[in-house]
């Protein structure tokens, strides 16, 4: 169903040009798909959507619980709403709504959160979420995904209008490695073996997926075999994938653009320990930390999430 780039881990496509590019084409071929900004249009490129199909295009403004009311509201009406706005203002901020006005009262809201983790940059610590995979992993039925390049984006966004309920999508704004080949299709709930390994296995989504390849290439020359899953929908989980590839290996990391606690680590260990999989295991994310002002590329390395990281990682639980 998928193939590899052939420039694999090199720059791609940017995540906003092909999730904007996905929605317009949604838009011209149903007229019920909507888009709903929160005056991020120019960070979003969601901009090109309201001139090019602005009968279809909400701007709410600085007003993100009022946009997810206003998308249930939409969605009862026989409308499918697409939401942006920054990582945190889409989970932290609207929670409420987006559990009730959505979620309890079996509306459908698909929502883009953009920046994830060490993805915001200067914009700093309080448009920094490392918490919002935890917060609408809660949500009854919804569904969670963390696109590892600009291909797997756009599918999960077209696969999110054909169905109902609470879908959310974390992505960054700008550079996305290229990890699939252009035409790659996906299953959702499963995840994807993109490198095969007997010695530890590493799970992964989004961003990082690429620089879990990096850390596998650089674990083999040390002797290591590294198998890597790109774990994009990290709910509902692959568990039947996660337990077979678990099964007979030396260890298990995740690693992960989020808090340890809540997001794919937790639902790898407890998917792990309910199997009854024992198992050296480590879970590789952000510990009680705040977000901080830097690069992208600075705070990735702040926070310990970049190859080299998950290389100490991998070799410490060896032993």
């Amino acid at each position: 169903m998928f193939r590899l780039s052939e420039n694999l881990g090199s720059n791609g496509t940017a995540y906003r040009d092909a999730i904007c590019d996905t929605i317009i084409e949604l838009m011209q071929e149903n007229e019920r798909v909507v888009m709903l900004e929160a005056d991020l249009g120019g960070a979003s490129g969601t901009s090109k959507i309201q001139k090019k199909i602005p009968q279809q295009y909400v701007q709410v403004g600085i007003a993100e619980a009022d946009m997810m009311g206003i998308a249930g509201g939409m969605s009862s009406e026989g409308f499918i709403p697409f939401t942006h706005t920054f990582g945190p203002f889409a989970t932290r901020r609207a929670f409420d709504q987006i559990y009730l006005a959505g979620g309890y009262a079996h509306n459908t809201i698909n929502i883009w959160g953009s920046d994830p983790g060490f993805t915001v940059g200067a914009n700093g610590g309080t448009h920094t979420t490392w918490e919002d995979v935890a917060l609408m992993r809660t949500i009854p039925g919804s569904v969670v995904c963390d696109a590892a390049d600009a291909v797997q984006a756009s599918w999960i966004v077209r696969e999110f209008a054909k169905t109902e309920g609470i879908h959310y999508l974390r992505t960054g704004r700008k550079n996305a490695p290229s990890i699939y080949a252009e035409g790659s299709a996906f299953e959702m709930g499963k995840g994807n073996v993109i490198r095969e390994g007997s010695d530890v296995l590493i799970i992964s989504a989004g961003q990082l997926v690429a620089d879990a390849l990096k850390a596998a290439d650089a674990l083999q020359e040390q002797g290591v075999s590294a198998e890597v899953i790109d774990m994009f929908c990290i709910k509902p989980l692959d568990e039947g994938l996660v337990r077979s590839e678990a099964a007979g290996k030396r260890a298990v990391v995740t690693f992960e653009n989020h808090n340890v606690i809540g997001g794919l680590g937790d639902a790898v260990a407890a998917t792990l320990m309910e199997g009854g999989i024992a198992v050296p295991f480590k879970r590789h994310g952000v510990c009680e930390r705040f977000g901080q002002v830097g690069t992208p590329e600075f705070l990735q390395a702040e926070f310990k999430l970049t190859a080299s990281d998950l290389v100490e990682s991998v070799k410490s639980l060896l032993g």
